[in-house]
């Protein structure tokens, strides 16, 4: 049986990352994981939205992809060194903050895939989503945070475990399993995901080809592809055969793939 986080969604799926900015709204200052970012997508039609998790120093989960505020509001501190409160007021001319908690409310139809980038976010993320576990796919470079955010979720008494999708070490073990033509093997590192999301490419190695994608589906395991925004691309994994695409245009990927 599929996770509820897969039931009832078209396919291909679109995954908006880190929301939807389109350029019109990049020249006006709105920055990605913001609450406008969020907001356009969900009213673009995605029904799957891929953000990113850290925790403030008065210990709230926001949404915000780097360590640290350089990039996005021109501060050099990290995230984890600023409260909820100092966040917001950064935040207020670049679409507003939106805390894990408000995503969930206020989006209460949309289907949420959380990376968990800190480490010290990961038992609070967990904790947050155990009351949303159908609509909620975690994930993270490091299979120990996603594995302790998972853990979490279910000490929190949640009654459906979140969806989740490998991590770097995980991906590795799948891929040499691929390349090793065993499919015992693949199952094995297959075994404790849903999904596998990943770049079509990792430097000069290929990540996604056919084999990978029909091993994948051997075992009832998606695969994902970040992060493809020209048309061209998006048709030809399909293609190829993927089951969903994490874009920036989210808007470009529901008319290209519709």
């Amino acid at each position: 049986m599929p996770h509820p986080w897969f039931e009832g969604a078209a396919t291909p799926r679109v995954l908006a990352h880190r929301g939807l900015v389109t350029p019109e709204d990049a020249a006006g200052g709105i920055a990605e994981n913001s609450f406008a970012a969020v907001a356009a997508a969900h009213s673009a039609g995605a029904a799957y939205i891929e953000s990113d998790c850290h925790l403030t120093a008065d210990g709230v989960v926001v949404l915000f992809h780097d360590d640290d505020l350089s990039r996005v509001t021109g501060d050099p501190r990290r995230v984890a060194d600023v409260s909820s409160h100092d966040l917001e007021a950064l935040m207020a001319a670049r679409g507003g903050l939106i805390t894990l908690r408000q995503a969930l409310e206020t989006f209460p139809d949309v289907r949420f895939n959380l990376d968990v980038k800190a480490e010290g976010a990961a038992e609070p993320v967990g904790r947050a989503v155990a009351a949303h576990g159908e609509r909620v796919l975690l994930t993270s470079f490091s299979d120990a945070r996603r594995l302790a955010a998972l853990a979490a979720a279910h000490e929190a008494g949640g009654s459906i475990r979140p969806a989740t999708s490998a991590g770097t070490r995980t991906i590795a073990r799948v891929l040499a399993a691929v390349a090793s033509r065993s499919d015992r093997l693949v199952a094995r590192a297959l075994g404790a995901v849903d999904a596998l999301q990943v770049p079509e490419r990792q430097g000069r190695l290929r990540v996604v080809s056919p084999r990978l994608i029909a091993a994948a589906h051997r075992h009832g395991v998606e695969v994902h592809v970040w992060t493809v925004n020209h048309p061209d691309d998006m048709r030809r994994l399909v293609d190829m055969g993927v089951d969903g695409i994490v874009t920036d245009r989210a808007d470009v990927a529901l008319a290209t793939l519709a």
